[in-house]
């Protein structure tokens, strides 16, 4: 399945935050929205980083509560994987996994256009197993439904 299809089951709507926003700003964002990450963007067409849950977390663990007063640019990832609309899921999930993301943006022509989660890879993988299981069943029973 290729990421445009993905996008298409799912819609290409992202939520983005500028960098200048604040970490409880960004907090708000994600439960209001129930996500783990937010594109960061001045303009929410371009990427300029991308934040998560973790990179939260792991901040808390490491500078402490007064985070949450400091901005979204100051937490934020800004080396981010992305990919085109013609990637295939298969081709994002090594990606993710050598890399440990959870979600990837995807571009056309250098503007946003909407967002894999590794949620969407894992979901596409169970119906694939699940397809693969019902063509095993079929050949054995020859045809029959159980």
């Amino acid at each position: 399945m290729r990421v445009a299809d993905a996008l298409r089951r799912k819609g290409s709507s992202v939520v983005t935050i500028s960098r200048d926003r604040s970490v409880r700003e960004l907090l708000a964002l994600l439960a209001e929205h129930g996500i783990g990450a937010v594109v960061v963007s001045y303009d929410g067409v371009t990427v300029d980083g991308i934040v998560s849950e973790r990179d939260v977390v792991r901040r808390l663990n490491s500078d402490g509560d007064g985070i949450l007063d400091g901005t979204v640019g100051e937490i934020m990832t800004a080396d981010v994987h992305t990919c085109g609309p013609e990637a295939t899921l298969d081709e994002l999930m090594p990606v993710m996994t050598e890399h440990r993301v959870r979600h990837v943006p995807v571009l056309v022509d250098s503007r946003l256009t909407g967002i894999v989660s590794i949620g969407d890879v894992v979901k596409h993988r169970i119906a694939e197993v699940q397809d693969e299981r019902d063509q095993l069943t079929a050949y054995i029973t020859g045809g029959r439904a159980s």
